[in-house]
């Protein structure tokens, strides 16, 4: 009798340790798709109508919140990067770990962000009606490509619910429709309409528009070589009939005509 306690305690206290881990992974899943649907509120207020505070210091302090989005972001889904990480987030966590830490990225330069009164160009009427349609054109563009690809892939919520359903992780098949048809980084384009798209552009919305440009025009071609490396031959042959963008027709943003790309890892940057 007295020898079955110890084993009776143990039994309970690994019980009570996995239901503490199931319960926690469930908050953080229902936690983290709750932070996404508040962010993309918060980066649509902010991209349309901008920052409110300003400081003498503008362009060293936006400069490193532009930076401190754009680098991480591309440094997460490194392959080598996951990898290193392996053991400290599960594979059914990372896509809503790296979530996370995009919202709190962008959540930084919501809170930080100085604005200039140096404006660039300030349209009205129907200028304005036009390019603020044309934001709208590209949220709504944006939306309908990350739905192609499969949203809950982006936020993390297909891989937590396969954790939650004690369900083996799916294998994303590589099955081009939509507007991958006819060209590779669809979500990117759309995105920098966000950007672009201003009526109002001031000084540091053009700072941000051009920083966040060149790690658009960098990522896609990170993103080709990663995606690359995990499907190999597939990708490689659609990068041979579909350019990264419309009307690009040299560079590594083009069609590739020769399968020149290997499926080695690529080199951070």
């Amino acid at each position: 009798m007295s020898a079955s306690l110890p084993y009776a305690e143990c039994t309970n206290q690994a019980s009570s340790e996995f239901s503490f881990r199931r319960l926690a992974g469930f908050a953080f899943g229902i936690g983290t798709q709750a932070l996404f649907a508040v962010t993309v509120v918060g980066l649509f207020s902010f991209l349309r109508y901008g920052a409110t505070r300003s400081s003498s210091s503008w362009i060293f302090i936006d400069c490193l919140l532009a930076l401190q989005f754009a680098i991480p972001h591309s440094l997460l889904l490194h392959p080598r990067t996951r990898s290193a990480l392996r053991h400290w987030v599960p594979t059914e966590f990372y896509g809503a770990f790296f979530c996370v830490c995009t919202c709190i990225s962008l959540w930084l330069i919501f809170a930080f962000w100085q604005r200039t009164t140096t404006i660039l160009w300030d349209l009205d009427g129907l200028a304005a009606n036009a390019v603020v349609g044309c934001f709208l054109f590209s949220w709504a563009s944006m939306l309908y490509s990350i739905h192609l690809t499969g949203l809950g892939f982006q936020t993390g919520w297909t891989q937590w619910m396969h954790w939650y359903q004690h369900k083996k992780m799916p294998r994303r098949d590589f099955a081009p429709r939509g507007a991958y048809r006819y060209l590779r980084h669809p979500v990117y384009l759309s995105f920098l309409g966000l950007i672009w798209f201003t009526p109002t552009m001031t000084l540091d919305h053009a700072v941000l528009t051009g920083i966040w440009t060149v790690y658009i025009a960098i990522g896609s071609v990170l993103k080709d070589r990663r995606i690359a490396f995990y499907l190999g031959e597939p990708y490689l042959s659609y990068m041979q009939k579909v350019s990264g963008y419309p009307l690009v027709p040299f560079g590594p943003l083009a069609k590739l005509y020769s399968p020149a790309m290997n499926s080695a890892p690529p080199e951070q940057t």
